[in-house]
């Protein structure tokens, strides 16, 4: 059965006044109805500059940001700006000059459990809504978790500009983890062993949200929270992330080349609920298109995850059950109970 691409649904409605039924969100979804407008959100900033040095602040700002709101900037991260712009440049190649034909050889198969590949839809849909976005999965950290059957053969330089970024993003994951272990109380290195070490898998995600004539009435990416453990993100200039605080969905300011990190579920449960992951969706625009390259820190499918032992005591039960990561995942795409 051949999938209805959003790229194509968009250049089929392009200047009409309406979309798809299935693509508008109910009333208390909608973009217009719902969001805060005139305010937006300033969510914590914080300089990597001179790591040794300030430790002791950035472990400060990345725990009080991560337990009161489960997002964050982080500039000077030490990944130069043209291994960003290179990386941004080859994924938007993918989804613009290439033949919908060439895309497809590397679709995600709807029989495989894999997550992998070039798709439209992601998880069960309620009430049968789309969201207004193309994307393409693939795995680009550790090389055991590879399959390069899922990484666009063109542009040419796709895999380098990915390989490039794994490496320099790794630097940061390391003071990412280190930081969260410290301002939870632990040793540097245990929130990093608790997740995985090595193994911690680095999911790949490209966002292609095409002009939508109806912006008021779509969504790119439902109100979700993120699985991994932490997501780390750049998009394109194109506004589109929101994130719900205090009742109200708000506009995220985005600061050019910096990283926004997302705390995601694997880390508020091997904190014990210290830290929230955070309650975010996408809007989209009428006349420009928004891209983003999450990366989503995941454990490999077999690992356990639940709260950190030390963190647990008499005065502080788990607040979570210990599952294998596979059973996490299939419970939360099917909209099942924990």
């Amino acid at each position: 059965m051949e999938v209805a691409r959003v790229q194509a649904v968009a250049s089929i409605t392009k200047g009409m006044d309406t979309i798809p039924l299935e693509y508008i969100r109910s009333e208390s979804e909608r973009p217009a109805a719902t969001t805060l407008h005139g305010v937006v959100l300033q969510v914590p900033v914080i300089d990597l500059s001179d790591v040794d040095a300030n430790e002791g602040k950035i472990v400060k700002e990345i725990a009080k940001a991560s337990k009161e709101w489960g997002i964050f900037q982080v500039i000077n991260h030490g990944i130069p700006d043209e291994v960003i712009a290179n990386l941004q440049k080859v994924g938007k190649e993918f989804f613009e000059e290439l033949p919908q034909e060439e895309k497809e050889l590397i679709a995600k198969n709807p029989r495989s459990q894999s997550i992998e590949g070039y798709g439209t839809s992601l998880q069960k849909e309620v009430e049968g809504k789309k969201g207004w976005v193309d994307h393409l999965f693939h795995k680009i950290w550790p090389p055991s978790a590879i399959n390069y059957c899922y990484w666009p053969k063109n542009p040419p330089s796709y895999r380098e500009a990915n390989e490039e970024y794994a490496k320099r993003l790794r630097e940061v994951v390391d003071k990412m983890f280190k930081s969260l272990s410290l301002g939870l109380g632990l040793e540097a290195h245990e929130m990093m062993e608790a997740a995985g070490g090595e193994d911690i898998v680095y999911l790949l995600k490209i966002n292609y949200y095409p002009p939508c004539p109806r912006p008021d009435l779509a969504l790119g990416v439902v109100a979700h929270t993120d699985m991994s453990y932490i997501t780390l993100l750049v998009p394109n200039e194109v506004q589109g992330l929101q994130v719900s605080k205090d009742g109200h969905w708000y506009d995220v300011n985005y600061i050019t080349n910096a990283l926004i990190v997302h705390i995601g579920d694997q880390v508020e449960i091997l904190s014990n609920g210290e830290y929230k992951s955070v309650y975010h969706r996408t809007t989209v625009n009428k006349d420009k298109i928004r891209m983003s390259w999450p990366i989503f820190l995941e454990p490999p499918s077999e690992h356990e995850v639940g709260p950190i032992p030390k963190l647990v005591n008499e005065a502080n039960p788990p607040k979570f059950k210990t599952k294998k990561y596979k059973d996490y995942v299939y419970c939360k795409l099917n909209k099942l109970p924990q």
